[in-house]
Protein backbone atom coordinates (compact mmCIF):
# COMPACT_ATOMS: atom_id res chain seq x y z
CA UNK A 1 0.00 0.00 0.00
CA UNK A 2 2.72 2.51 1.15
CA UNK A 3 3.72 1.85 -2.83
CA UNK A 4 1.25 3.40 -3.83
CA UNK A 5 2.05 6.99 -2.42
CA UNK A 6 5.38 6.88 -3.87
CA UNK A 7 6.24 8.69 -7.35
CA UNK A 8 8.88 6.19 -8.18
CA UNK A 9 7.98 2.66 -9.50
CA UNK A 10 10.03 0.77 -6.72
CA UNK A 11 10.29 -2.50 -9.49
CA UNK A 12 11.58 -0.41 -11.77
CA UNK A 13 13.77 1.27 -10.01
CA UNK A 14 15.28 -1.75 -8.59
CA UNK A 15 15.77 -3.62 -11.86
CA UNK A 16 17.47 -0.08 -13.31
CA UNK A 17 19.51 0.13 -10.19
CA UNK A 18 21.05 -3.69 -10.52
CA UNK A 19 21.72 -3.06 -14.37
CA UNK A 20 23.35 0.29 -13.19
CA UNK A 21 25.41 -1.57 -10.61
CA UNK A 22 26.78 -4.47 -12.25
CA UNK A 23 30.21 -4.69 -12.68
CA UNK A 24 29.62 -6.99 -15.96
CA UNK A 25 26.92 -6.12 -18.89
CA UNK A 26 23.87 -8.47 -17.94
CA UNK A 27 20.94 -9.36 -20.56
CA UNK A 28 17.52 -8.15 -19.44
CA UNK A 29 13.98 -8.46 -21.00
CA UNK A 30 11.39 -8.19 -18.71
CA UNK A 31 7.67 -7.46 -18.76
CA UNK A 32 7.13 -5.28 -15.56
CA UNK A 33 2.96 -5.23 -14.70
CA UNK A 34 1.57 -2.79 -11.37
CA UNK A 35 -1.94 -1.62 -10.56
CA UNK A 36 -3.27 -3.94 -12.81
CA UNK A 37 -3.28 -1.56 -15.76
CA UNK A 38 0.46 -0.45 -16.13
CA UNK A 39 3.00 -2.40 -18.01
CA UNK A 40 6.68 -1.72 -17.92
CA UNK A 41 9.06 -3.30 -20.60
CA UNK A 42 12.60 -3.00 -19.78
CA UNK A 43 15.41 -4.42 -22.15
CA UNK A 44 18.57 -4.04 -21.91
CA UNK A 45 21.55 -5.94 -24.06
CA UNK A 46 25.10 -6.86 -23.37
CA UNK A 47 26.48 -5.95 -26.41
CA UNK A 48 24.94 -2.40 -26.01
CA UNK A 49 26.11 -1.96 -22.56
CA UNK A 50 25.30 1.82 -22.37
CA UNK A 51 21.66 1.92 -23.55
CA UNK A 52 18.29 0.78 -21.17
CA UNK A 53 15.11 1.07 -23.33
CA UNK A 54 11.65 1.27 -21.76
CA UNK A 55 8.41 0.98 -23.06
CA UNK A 56 5.49 2.02 -20.80
CA UNK A 57 1.89 1.66 -21.26
CA UNK A 58 -0.35 3.55 -19.16
CA UNK A 59 -3.96 4.29 -19.10
CA UNK A 60 -5.74 7.56 -20.30
CA UNK A 61 -7.36 9.13 -17.23
CA UNK A 62 -10.09 10.12 -19.64
CA UNK A 63 -10.54 9.19 -23.39
CA UNK A 64 -13.66 11.37 -23.65
CA UNK A 65 -11.81 14.32 -23.29
CA UNK A 66 -7.92 13.52 -24.34
CA UNK A 67 -9.86 12.01 -27.35
CA UNK A 68 -6.82 9.11 -28.13
CA UNK A 69 -4.04 7.01 -26.61
CA UNK A 70 -1.52 8.67 -27.43
CA UNK A 71 0.64 10.75 -25.41
CA UNK A 72 0.23 14.75 -25.71
CA UNK A 73 3.21 16.79 -26.61
CA UNK A 74 2.61 18.11 -23.35
CA UNK A 75 3.41 15.30 -21.98
CA UNK A 76 6.10 14.70 -23.86
CA UNK A 77 8.29 17.32 -22.40
CA UNK A 78 7.02 16.96 -19.22
CA UNK A 79 8.77 12.92 -19.70
CA UNK A 80 11.61 14.55 -20.99
CA UNK A 81 12.41 17.03 -17.89
CA UNK A 82 12.64 14.35 -15.94
CA UNK A 83 16.55 14.19 -17.07
CA UNK A 84 17.66 15.44 -20.35
CA UNK A 85 20.76 14.25 -20.60
CA UNK A 86 19.72 11.11 -19.91
CA UNK A 87 16.20 10.57 -21.12
CA UNK A 88 15.31 10.46 -24.82
CA UNK A 89 11.96 9.84 -26.21
CA UNK A 90 11.93 6.90 -29.04
CA UNK A 91 9.52 7.93 -31.64
CA UNK A 92 7.50 5.93 -32.66
CA UNK A 93 7.31 4.05 -29.54
CA UNK A 94 7.16 0.10 -29.51
CA UNK A 95 4.02 -1.81 -30.81
CA UNK A 96 1.38 -2.08 -28.03
CA UNK A 97 3.08 0.77 -26.10
CA UNK A 98 2.47 4.30 -25.58
CA UNK A 99 5.93 5.90 -24.50
CA UNK A 100 9.28 4.14 -25.31
CA UNK A 101 12.08 5.75 -23.56
CA UNK A 102 15.96 5.50 -24.14
CA UNK A 103 18.36 5.68 -21.41
CA UNK A 104 22.28 6.66 -21.99
CA UNK A 105 23.27 5.15 -18.59
CA UNK A 106 27.33 6.54 -19.26
CA UNK A 107 25.40 10.17 -18.55
CA UNK A 108 24.37 9.55 -15.13
CA UNK A 109 26.39 11.53 -12.75
CA UNK A 110 27.96 9.31 -10.34
CA UNK A 111 27.77 8.88 -6.31
CA UNK A 112 24.53 10.14 -5.07
CA UNK A 113 23.38 11.80 -8.23
CA UNK A 114 23.07 8.62 -9.53
CA UNK A 115 20.57 7.73 -7.64
CA UNK A 116 18.52 10.73 -7.37
CA UNK A 117 18.56 10.23 -11.31
CA UNK A 118 17.16 6.93 -11.18
CA UNK A 119 14.42 7.43 -8.38
CA UNK A 120 13.22 10.06 -11.14
CA UNK A 121 13.31 8.07 -14.10
CA UNK A 122 10.91 5.08 -12.06
CA UNK A 123 8.52 7.78 -11.46
CA UNK A 124 7.79 7.92 -15.64
CA UNK A 125 4.50 7.06 -14.87
CA UNK A 126 3.44 9.37 -11.86
CA UNK A 127 4.66 12.11 -14.21
CA UNK A 128 2.50 10.97 -17.58
CA UNK A 129 -0.76 10.79 -14.89
CA UNK A 130 0.42 14.16 -13.53
CA UNK A 131 0.48 15.79 -16.58
CA UNK A 132 -2.51 14.50 -18.22
CA UNK A 133 -4.38 15.84 -14.99
CA UNK A 134 -2.65 19.40 -15.73
CA UNK A 135 -3.51 19.12 -19.33
CA UNK A 136 -7.30 18.85 -18.62
CA UNK A 137 -7.44 21.44 -16.14
CA UNK A 138 -5.88 23.73 -18.13
CA UNK A 139 -7.60 23.05 -21.37
CA UNK A 140 -11.20 23.33 -19.83
CA UNK A 141 -12.93 26.31 -21.73
CA UNK A 142 -16.10 28.11 -22.00
CA UNK A 143 -17.14 25.40 -24.60
CA UNK A 144 -17.33 22.71 -21.98
CA UNK A 145 -20.50 24.55 -20.06
CA UNK A 146 -24.33 23.88 -19.72
CA UNK A 147 -26.75 25.54 -18.26
CA UNK A 148 -24.21 27.86 -16.13
CA UNK A 149 -22.12 25.01 -15.07
CA UNK A 150 -19.02 23.47 -16.30
CA UNK A 151 -19.62 19.49 -17.36
CA UNK A 152 -17.65 17.29 -15.38
CA UNK A 153 -14.94 15.13 -16.55
CA UNK A 154 -14.64 11.76 -15.41
CA UNK A 155 -10.94 10.65 -14.36
CA UNK A 156 -10.18 6.79 -13.64
CA UNK A 157 -6.88 6.52 -12.24
CA UNK A 158 -7.64 2.81 -10.77
CA UNK A 159 -10.01 0.58 -12.42
CA UNK A 160 -13.45 0.35 -10.73
CA UNK A 161 -12.50 4.37 -9.06
CA UNK A 162 -13.00 6.91 -11.26
CA UNK A 163 -13.51 10.44 -10.02
CA UNK A 164 -14.94 13.73 -11.17
CA UNK A 165 -13.09 17.46 -11.48
CA UNK A 166 -15.56 20.33 -12.37
CA UNK A 167 -14.10 23.44 -13.35
CA UNK A 168 -16.09 26.71 -12.53
CA UNK A 169 -14.54 30.43 -12.91
CA UNK A 170 -13.36 30.67 -9.24
CA UNK A 171 -12.62 27.06 -8.30
CA UNK A 172 -11.64 23.67 -9.21
CA UNK A 173 -14.04 20.91 -7.62
CA UNK A 174 -12.79 17.16 -7.37
CA UNK A 175 -15.49 14.55 -6.34
CA UNK A 176 -14.51 11.05 -5.09
CA UNK A 177 -17.28 8.38 -4.90
CA UNK A 178 -16.34 6.15 -2.09
CA UNK A 179 -17.05 2.34 -1.95
CA UNK A 180 -16.41 0.01 0.16
CA UNK A 181 -16.83 -3.76 0.63
CA UNK A 182 -17.16 -4.38 4.29
CA UNK A 183 -19.93 -2.97 6.45
CA UNK A 184 -17.39 -2.14 9.07
CA UNK A 185 -15.13 -0.37 6.45
CA UNK A 186 -17.91 1.56 5.75
CA UNK A 187 -18.19 2.83 9.59
CA UNK A 188 -14.65 4.15 9.69
CA UNK A 189 -14.12 5.16 6.44
CA UNK A 190 -17.53 8.00 7.30
CA UNK A 191 -15.36 8.56 10.58
CA UNK A 192 -12.79 10.03 8.84
CA UNK A 193 -14.21 11.36 6.66
CA UNK A 194 -16.13 13.88 9.42
CA UNK A 195 -13.44 14.06 10.81
CA UNK A 196 -11.11 15.23 7.90
CA UNK A 197 -14.17 17.47 6.81
CA UNK A 198 -13.78 19.44 10.38
CA UNK A 199 -10.22 19.68 9.72
CA UNK A 200 -9.75 20.91 6.66
CA UNK A 201 -12.58 23.71 7.16
CA UNK A 202 -10.74 25.06 10.51
CA UNK A 203 -8.54 28.43 10.24
CA UNK A 204 -5.16 26.55 10.59
CA UNK A 205 -5.70 24.51 7.57
CA UNK A 206 -7.68 27.02 5.38
CA UNK A 207 -5.03 28.60 4.63
CA UNK A 208 -3.14 25.44 3.05
CA UNK A 209 -5.62 22.73 2.94
CA UNK A 210 -8.47 22.75 -0.02
CA UNK A 211 -11.83 23.03 1.57
CA UNK A 212 -13.54 19.89 1.95
CA UNK A 213 -17.56 18.30 2.40
CA UNK A 214 -18.59 15.13 2.50
CA UNK A 215 -22.04 14.30 1.43
CA UNK A 216 -24.29 10.49 1.48
CA UNK A 217 -26.07 12.06 -1.51
CA UNK A 218 -24.51 13.07 -5.23
CA UNK A 219 -23.40 16.43 -5.41
CA UNK A 220 -25.83 18.91 -7.69
CA UNK A 221 -22.53 18.78 -9.79
CA UNK A 222 -23.17 15.63 -11.01
CA UNK A 223 -26.31 15.53 -12.39
CA UNK A 224 -26.73 13.13 -15.47
CA UNK A 225 -23.80 11.26 -15.21
CA UNK A 226 -24.38 7.25 -14.98
CA UNK A 227 -26.04 5.81 -11.89
CA UNK A 228 -23.88 2.93 -11.71
CA UNK A 229 -20.85 5.93 -11.22
CA UNK A 230 -23.43 7.24 -8.66
CA UNK A 231 -24.01 3.82 -6.58
CA UNK A 232 -22.61 4.51 -3.21
CA UNK A 233 -21.93 2.79 0.17
CA UNK A 234 -19.50 5.55 1.94
CA UNK A 235 -21.15 8.90 0.04
CA UNK A 236 -19.15 11.30 -2.21
CA UNK A 237 -15.90 13.93 -0.53
CA UNK A 238 -15.45 17.20 -2.38
CA UNK A 239 -12.35 19.08 -2.27
CA UNK A 240 -12.43 22.56 -3.49
CA UNK A 241 -8.92 23.62 -5.13
CA UNK A 242 -8.53 27.31 -5.67
CA UNK A 243 -5.66 29.18 -7.03
CA UNK A 244 -3.45 29.40 -3.69
CA UNK A 245 -3.47 25.36 -3.94
CA UNK A 246 -1.95 25.01 -7.52
CA UNK A 247 0.30 27.66 -7.23
CA UNK A 248 3.73 27.19 -8.12
CA UNK A 249 5.30 23.76 -6.47
CA UNK A 250 1.52 22.91 -4.76
CA UNK A 251 0.42 22.19 -8.37
CA UNK A 252 2.38 18.54 -8.25
CA UNK A 253 1.76 17.87 -4.97
CA UNK A 254 -2.08 18.41 -5.15
CA UNK A 255 -2.73 16.41 -8.20
CA UNK A 256 -0.72 13.48 -6.80
CA UNK A 257 -2.89 13.92 -3.81
CA UNK A 258 -6.24 13.38 -5.71
CA UNK A 259 -4.99 10.60 -8.12
CA UNK A 260 -3.75 8.88 -4.72
CA UNK A 261 -6.85 9.76 -2.32
CA UNK A 262 -8.66 6.27 -2.51
CA UNK A 263 -5.18 4.62 -2.21
CA UNK A 264 -4.99 7.05 1.13
CA UNK A 265 -8.23 6.83 2.29
CA UNK A 266 -8.00 2.23 1.94
CA UNK A 267 -4.39 2.95 3.72
CA UNK A 268 -6.14 4.83 6.37
CA UNK A 269 -9.04 2.27 7.16
CA UNK A 270 -6.58 -0.72 6.66
CA UNK A 271 -4.48 0.83 9.58
CA UNK A 272 -7.16 1.54 11.56
CA UNK A 273 -8.59 -1.35 11.51
CA UNK A 274 -5.66 -3.22 12.18
CA UNK A 275 -5.19 -0.88 15.08
CA UNK A 276 -8.85 -1.56 16.60
CA UNK A 277 -7.95 -5.53 16.26
CA UNK A 278 -4.76 -5.46 18.14
CA UNK A 279 -6.59 -3.03 20.40
CA UNK A 280 -9.00 -5.48 21.02
CA UNK A 281 -6.42 -8.40 21.37
CA UNK A 282 -4.51 -6.69 24.05
CA UNK A 283 -7.78 -6.08 25.80
CA UNK A 284 -8.60 -10.27 25.81
CA UNK A 285 -5.04 -10.50 26.69
CA UNK A 286 -5.42 -8.16 29.89
CA UNK A 287 -8.93 -9.31 31.05
CA UNK A 288 -7.64 -13.11 30.34
CA UNK A 289 -4.72 -12.70 32.53
CA UNK A 290 -6.85 -10.90 35.15
CA UNK A 291 -9.21 -13.43 35.42
CA UNK A 292 -6.41 -16.05 35.71
CA UNK A 293 -4.58 -14.04 38.24
CA UNK A 294 -8.28 -13.93 39.91
CA UNK A 295 -8.67 -18.22 39.53
CA UNK A 296 -5.37 -18.30 40.85
CA UNK A 297 -5.77 -15.90 43.97
CA UNK A 298 -9.47 -18.04 44.64
CA UNK A 299 -7.38 -21.46 44.81
CA UNK A 300 -5.05 -19.97 47.00
CA UNK A 301 -7.28 -18.47 49.64
CA UNK A 302 -9.41 -22.05 49.08
CA UNK A 303 -5.85 -23.68 50.14
CA UNK A 304 -5.19 -21.30 52.83
CA UNK A 305 -9.33 -21.72 53.99
CA UNK A 306 -8.87 -25.14 53.89
CA UNK A 307 -4.91 -25.13 55.62
CA UNK A 308 -6.51 -22.78 58.06
CA UNK A 309 -9.48 -25.12 58.64
CA UNK A 310 -6.96 -28.05 59.33
CA UNK A 311 -4.62 -26.53 61.83
CA UNK A 312 -7.98 -25.27 63.85
CA UNK A 313 -8.91 -28.73 64.10
CA UNK A 314 -5.68 -29.62 65.02
CA UNK A 315 -5.09 -26.90 67.34
CA UNK A 316 -8.82 -28.34 68.78
CA UNK A 317 -7.93 -32.08 69.38
CA UNK A 318 -4.80 -30.48 70.46
CA UNK A 319 -6.86 -28.75 73.48
CA UNK A 320 -9.21 -31.11 73.72
CA UNK A 321 -7.03 -34.34 74.01
CA UNK A 322 -5.37 -31.94 77.23
CA UNK A 323 -8.17 -31.18 78.36
CA UNK A 324 -9.85 -34.77 78.12
CA UNK A 325 -6.82 -35.64 80.13
CA UNK A 326 -7.22 -33.12 82.56
CA UNK A 327 -10.48 -34.21 83.06
CA UNK A 328 -9.52 -38.22 82.81
CA UNK A 329 -6.99 -36.98 86.06
CA UNK A 330 -9.66 -35.18 87.68
CA UNK A 331 -12.03 -37.99 87.56
CA UNK A 332 -9.54 -40.66 88.58
CA UNK A 333 -8.48 -38.63 91.36
CA UNK A 334 -12.34 -38.03 92.57
CA UNK A 335 -13.31 -41.75 91.92
CA UNK A 336 -10.09 -42.73 94.31
CA UNK A 337 -11.42 -39.96 96.60
CA UNK A 338 -14.80 -42.04 96.41
CA UNK A 339 -13.29 -45.57 97.15
CA UNK A 340 -11.30 -44.26 99.90
CA UNK A 341 -14.24 -43.09 101.06
CA UNK A 342 -16.17 -45.69 100.73
CA UNK A 343 -13.84 -47.95 102.12
CA UNK A 344 -13.98 -49.77 106.02
CA UNK A 345 -12.70 -48.09 108.71
CA UNK A 346 -10.00 -50.29 110.29
CA UNK A 347 -9.50 -50.26 114.11
CA UNK A 348 -6.68 -52.14 115.60
CA UNK A 349 -7.60 -55.15 117.54
CA UNK A 350 -11.01 -54.72 116.82
CA UNK A 351 -11.46 -58.09 114.63
CA UNK A 352 -10.56 -59.64 117.63
CA UNK A 353 -12.83 -58.34 119.66
CA UNK A 354 -15.63 -59.35 117.41
CA UNK A 355 -14.79 -62.78 117.37
CA UNK A 356 -15.08 -62.98 121.01
CA UNK A 357 -17.75 -61.15 121.57
CA UNK A 358 -19.97 -60.16 119.03
CA UNK A 359 -20.07 -63.80 117.43
CA UNK A 360 -23.67 -65.92 116.83
CA UNK A 361 -24.03 -68.50 118.81
CA UNK A 362 -24.83 -72.09 116.52
CA UNK A 363 -27.52 -74.24 117.09
CA UNK A 364 -28.21 -77.82 115.93
CA UNK A 365 -31.68 -78.85 115.05
CA UNK A 366 -33.36 -82.07 116.54
CA UNK A 367 -35.17 -82.66 113.62
CA UNK A 368 -33.66 -84.22 110.72
CA UNK A 369 -35.11 -83.80 106.84
CA UNK A 370 -35.12 -86.14 104.05
CA UNK A 371 -34.88 -85.75 100.42
CA UNK A 372 -37.64 -87.18 98.70
CA UNK A 373 -36.99 -88.12 95.43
Amino acid sequence: MAACFERSSPALKEILLKIYRAETPIEIDHHLHEFGSVEYHIQHSASAPDYVYISLSTPILSLAFLLTSRLSRYTMEMVKGISPNVVDVVDPPNAGYQLTLRLDFTRIPKGKDSMKTITAISSVQAVILSSQLKEMLVNVNSQDVSQGMYKPIKLVYHPREPFYVIKSPEKITAVFPMRFRDKIDVVIATSFFQELMDAANTEACCAKAPHCTWSAIPPPELRGEAIEDLSTNGGFVSFDITSRNVEGKRLDKTVWNLLNFYAFVKYHVKSTRGFIQRKMRTRMQNLVEVLQKTGIQEDDRIKKGVQGRNNHMKRLRIIFSSKLKVCSRQRYDVVSKMKRMRSRIKIHWFSRFRRRWLTIPTFSSLTKYEKLN
